[in-house]
């Protein structure tokens, strides 16, 4: 099945306000940028902390697509802790619907090589 016929994750990167100590080796700008244009995902966009209030309101509205998602942001089981209720409230399972990421601490290219990672075990790109 090509990527065309099928529906491809949408891609989130949560930076917690930009501030966070573990993004200073990248430029979070390119990053997305190159995860969005090089990459078969549906869109990619930065959320500045989707553990705050508003952060669960966007992942309640943006979960009624029932979208796939991968998330570039703290550990995974943090991400786990916080956004397994907004998945369940969507009728989505956090383990099948979600690929959550750290990608704290890393260069730009070593983390577009974790997120292509997750894409081909998603068989969205090849080995």
């Amino acid at each position: 099945m090509s990527n065309e016929d099928r529906q491809l994750p949408g891609f989130i990167m949560c930076v917690c306000t930009g501030k966070c100590p573990g993004f200073q080796k990248m430029d979070i700008w390119d990053f997305i940028n190159q995860v969005r244009v090089e990459l078969p995902v549906e869109y990619g966009f930065i959320h500045p902390q989707l553990c705050e209030e508003d952060g669960d309101r966007f992942l309640a509205d943006f979960l009624k697509s029932h979208r796939k998602v991968i998330i570039g942001a703290c550990a995974p089981n943090m991400q786990r802790k916080m956004f397994k209720q907004a998945f369940k409230d969507a009728g989505m399972d956090l383990e099948q619907d979600a690929v959550m990421l750290d990608i704290r601490d890393m260069t730009n290219e070593q983390a577009i090589s974790v997120v292509k990672d997750a894409l081909k075990k998603l068989n969205l790109l090849e080995e």
